[in-house]
C-alpha cells in the first residue's frame, strides 16, 4: 500500500509518498510561492536525482496536480500511474476538544475542521485547501486527518484549564490544547524503544525544539502536560514567538505605541523571540555563530533560550514528582549541540550526568548524551511526524469493513 502525506501551508505543500509493505520513502519533496508565477517544485525520488522546476502555480490544487504529475512522471517519478497511491494523509494542526484521534475525511471531520478556523486561523483553512486540492485531483481516494492536538487531549482539567472565568471555556473552548503533538507521541515511543523500557512505565520530558518549540510531559505513553496553550504562541522562547510574558504587557503596549490587536499579534508572533532579543536571526545556527564571535545581544538571547527551556524541564519533573529521561527532538533540538549542552548541564540536580562527547557525535541519529548510570538519561531522537501521519493513515484503512 502505498501512502502519500501532505502539509499544506498558505503558500506551500509539503509531501512524502511512502510504501507502507517496505516502510520506505518513495519520493518527497514541496511545492513553494503558491500563487506566484515564480512558484517552485522540489521533488527527491528515491535513487534518483533531485527534480527542480519553476512554474506558474497560483492555487493548490494545481499545486497538488503537479506533485501528481511529477510522482509518476517517466524520468523523475517512482509510480507508473496515480491509481498506485491508495489513501492520503493530510497534517491538521488544531483538531479542538472534538478529535481525540486521527480520522477518516467526511463532510462531517471537513465541517468540523471549518469550524475550528478561529482556533489556528493561519494553519487550518491551508489544511482545508490541501484536503480540497486532493479531492480535485484524486475523487474517490480516501483521506485521513492526523491532528497536532489530538496526543494532548489526555491532559487533566487541572493542566488545561486557565485560571479565568468558566464561561470562557464553556462558551469559547478557551483552554489549552498544545500542539506537536504527533512528534512528541513519535519520539516519546522511540525513546522507549531505545532505552529498551516499557512506555506504560516511563516519565519524559520532550522537547520539540524547531523554529516553534514546545515541551510535554508525557507519564506512561500519555501527555499530562505540555508548554504551548490554547495557540502555538505560548510556552518557550522561540525563533520568532515571545512565548510566556505578562499577559497585561498586551493592553499596555498597545496603549502606548498605539496599536491593533492585529499589529501586537504580529509583534508577538513574527518579531519577537530570539529574532527580536539578538537582532540577528531567528535561526538557532547564526545565533551560535554570534555567540562564538562574542556578540552580546547574540549571548543574551541564546541564555534567555535555554533557561526557559531549563525552567520547564524542571517544571514538568515537579509536575509528574521525577523523570526518567529528557528527549530532544526538532531541527534545533537534534542538531544544535551547543544548546543541548547549555540545557542539560544545568540539570545536574535532577541527575543528569552529561556527557559532552557524545553530544558532539553525530547528526540524525538516535544517541545518549549522558553517561552510563546518569540517573536521569538526556536522549536525541530525531522525529518523523509524517511517518506518523502515514502509520495513522494506513491503520484506519485497515480497520473499514471490506
Amino acid at each position: 500500500m502505498n501512502i502519500l502525506v501532505i502539509n499544506a501551508g498558505s503558500s506551500s505543500v509539503k509531501y512524502q509518498l511512502y510504501d507502507m509493505e517496505n516502510a520506505i520513502v518513495l519520493a518527497k519533496g514541496r511545492v513553494e510561492r503558491i500563487g506566484m508565477d515564480t512558484a517552485i517544485l522540489m521533488h527527491e525520488p528515491a535513487n534518483k536525482p533531485e527534480f527542480h522546476k519553476v512554474d506558474e502555480i497560483l492555487e493548490h490544487t494545481t499545486a497538488i496536480r503537479r506533485v501528481l504529475d511529477v510522482l509518476v512522471h517517466p524520468e523523475h517519478g517512482v509510480l507508473s500511474a496515480i491509481s498506485q497511491i491508495d489513501a492520503v494523509g493530510h497534517r491538521v494542526v488544531h483538531g479542538g476538544e472534538s478529535f481525540k484521534s486521527s480520522v477518516l475525511v467526511t463532510d462531517e471531520v471537513k465541517k468540523e475542521i471549518r469550524r475550528l478556523f478561529d482556533l489556528a486561523p493561519l494553519h487550518n483553512p491551508a489544511h482545508m485547501l490541501g484536503i480540497s486540492a486532493v479531492e480535485a485531483n484524486m475523487p474517490g481516494v480516501p483521506q485521513a486527518v492526523v491532528f497536532d492536538t489530538a496526543f494532548h487531549q489526555t491532559m487533566p482539567a487541572k493542566a488545561y484549564l486557565y485560571p479565568v472565568p468558566m464561561a470562557l471555556y464553556r462558551k469559547h473552548k478557551v483552554r489549552r490544547y498544545g500542539f506537536h503533538g504527533t512528534s512528541h507521541k513519535y519520539v516519546s515511543e522511540r525513546a522507549a524503544a531505545f532505552l529498551g523500557r516499557p512506555l506504560e512505565r516511563l516519565k519524559l520530558i520532550t522537547c520539540h525544539i524547531g523554529n516553534g518549540a514546545s515541551c510535554a510531559a508525557v507519564w506512561g505513553g500519555q501527555s499530562v502536560d505540555t508548554s504551548m496553550g490554547m495557540t502555538p504562541l505560548e510556552g518557550l522562547m522561540m525563533g520568532t514567538r515571545s512565548g510566556d510574558l505578562d499577559p497585561a504587557i498586551v493592553p499596555y503596549v498597545m496603549g502606548k505605541e498605539d496599536l491593533t490587536i492585529g499589529e501586537v499579534s504580529s509583534m508577538l508572533n513574527k518579531h519577537s523571540g530570539l529574532q527580536a532579543i539578538s537582532g540577528i536571526s531567528s535561526d538557532m545556527r547564526e545565533i551560535v555563530e554570534a555567540v562564538e564571535a562574542g556578540d552580546k545581544n547574540a549571548i543574551l538571547a541564546f541564555e534567555m533560550y535555554t533557561y526557559r527551556l531549563r525552567k520547564y524541564i524542571g517544571a514538568y519533573a515537579a509536575a509528574m514528582n521525577g523523570v526518567d529521561a529528557i528527549v530532544f527532538t526538532a531541527g534545533v533540538g537534534e542538531n544544535s549541540a551547543p544548546l543541548r549542552k547549555a540545557v542539560c548541564e544545568g540539570l545536574s540536580f535532577l541527575g543528569v550526568d552529561f556527557d559532552e562527547g557524545a553530544n558532539g557525535l553525530g547528526r540524525g541519529i538516535e544517541k545518549r548524551i549522558t553517561k552510563l548510570g546518569s540517573k536521569v538519561e538526556a536522549l536525541v531522537i530525531p522525529t518523523n511526524e509524517e511517518w506518523v501521519i502515514a502509520q495513522d493513515t494506513y491503520s484506519l484503512l485497515q480497520e473499514q469493513p471490506d
